[in-house]
């Protein structure tokens, strides 16, 4: 698997939301693209994250990718504590730059650095509008995203996709009762 070519059916989304998108279903087939260090070098890339695609790193990554799935497909309080373990990694400190105050992530081992900046990713979007934290509503559809749209209606990953998929169903269901 080359770094040049993400196979993801949507990426994109926030880091948080995009590391939870490395699992897809394609024809009723779970994949992931973090089995591996290649693939994990096409999501730190898709993600402009400058850090190696190493071992550790990907251990990091999907330790956070667990703990993001249990607090968004879970619970808040059921997954929280997974997502303070990585969250307990870094921090932010406070900087002064020519442009006003800015902010610098550190990390107790940069090896934790993209699981780091992913859970907190995850924490701003709770900040700023929790309720556009989607899951995609095609029922075999494991995809999540953050809801942009004006009137916060989206309800599918993507519409040549799922939203497709779901219209073509109706229509059919429709069509086929009248036989």
């Amino acid at each position: 698997m080359s770094a040049a070519r993400d196979p993801r059916p949507l990426a994109g989304e926030p880091v948080s939301l995009d590391l939870l998108n490395t699992r897809w279903m394609h024809e009723g087939t779970a994949r992931d693209l973090l089995t591996d260090t290649d693939g994990l070098a096409v999501w730190l890339a898709a993600n402009r994250l400058g850090f190696p695609a190493s071992g550790a790193v990907l251990r990091h990554t999907l330790q956070a990718r667990d703990a993001l799935t249990a607090v968004v497909d879970g619970s808040l309080a059921e997954g929280a504590a997974g997502l303070d373990a990585v969250l307990a990694h870094g921090r932010v400190r406070l900087t002064l730059t020519a442009q006003g105050q800015g902010e610098k992530p550190e990390f107790s081992d940069p090896s934790w650095g993209p699981a780091w900046l992913a859970a907190r990713d995850y924490l701003e979007l709770l900040r700023t509008a929790p309720d556009r934290i989607r899951g995609c509503a095609h029922e075999s559809c494991i995809l999540h995203f953050f809801d942009t749209s004006r009137n916060g209606t989206r309800r599918w990953c993507s519409m040549a996709g799922c939203g497709n998929r779901a219209k073509a169903s109706r229509h059919y269901a429709r069509h086929t009762k009248g036989d």
